[in-house]
């Protein structure tokens, strides 16, 4: 009766969305948490970079006009990446957790950069964004009121918008490789 009841307890567990798994999982103890994000990078040379995340690698280099050799997006540029990726994943994970069925969803989102900040002409000149802006567009059947509730859940719950707007700690140490 036991191996039933467990059984049926894992299938119950399969068919609830991503949300009530991982949720379920982190209560009962049986989710790794806290879990560490490792990202690695090596310089090509001038502004060329190779970023190993996982199993994959992503270029990073500046454009043409700023010396680069334009082989891969400027790292601002990633950061808008993955901010537009994450506010997709977690409407969808969101939008199932309500029952709200997405056809479709894209972002698209535009950064402005002073450079007189990065460049140290003016130290009241933020060295990064100024601001960012964006529009997320979705397919679904879903009601206007249902689509409020889903982005005031994605607002509070998108954890690179979080460590956007909140202030993370960072910690780096500089040392120097032997020849």
């Amino acid at each position: 009766m036991n191996a039933e009841k467990s059984r049926s307890a894992a299938l119950e567990t399969q068919n609830q969305g991503l949300l009530k798994r991982v949720q379920a999982k982190l209560r009962d103890g049986s989710a790794i948490n806290p879990i560490t994000v490792v990202v690695e990078s090596l310089n090509q040379g001038g502004f060329h970079t190779k970023v190993s995340i996982r199993d994959h690698l992503i270029a990073s280099d500046q454009p043409f006009g700023f010396d680069g050799t334009n082989q891969g997006p400027k790292p601002s540029e990633l950061l808008l990446a993955a901010l537009a990726a994450c506010q997709e994943t977690t409407y969808r994970i969101y939008a199932e957790a309500m029952g709200v069925n997405i056809d479709m969803i894209a972002v698209t989102l535009t950064g402005k950069q002073d450079l007189r900040g990065f460049m140290s002409l003016d130290e009241e000149v933020p060295v990064g964004f100024v601001s960012i802006e964006g529009e997320v567009q979705i397919e679904t059947e879903a009601t206007t009121k249902e689509l409020k509730e889903l982005q005031v859940l994605v607002d509070r719950y998108c954890p690179v918008l979080d460590d956007l707007t909140r202030q993370v700690p960072v910690s780096l140490q500089l040392t120097k490789m032997k020849t």
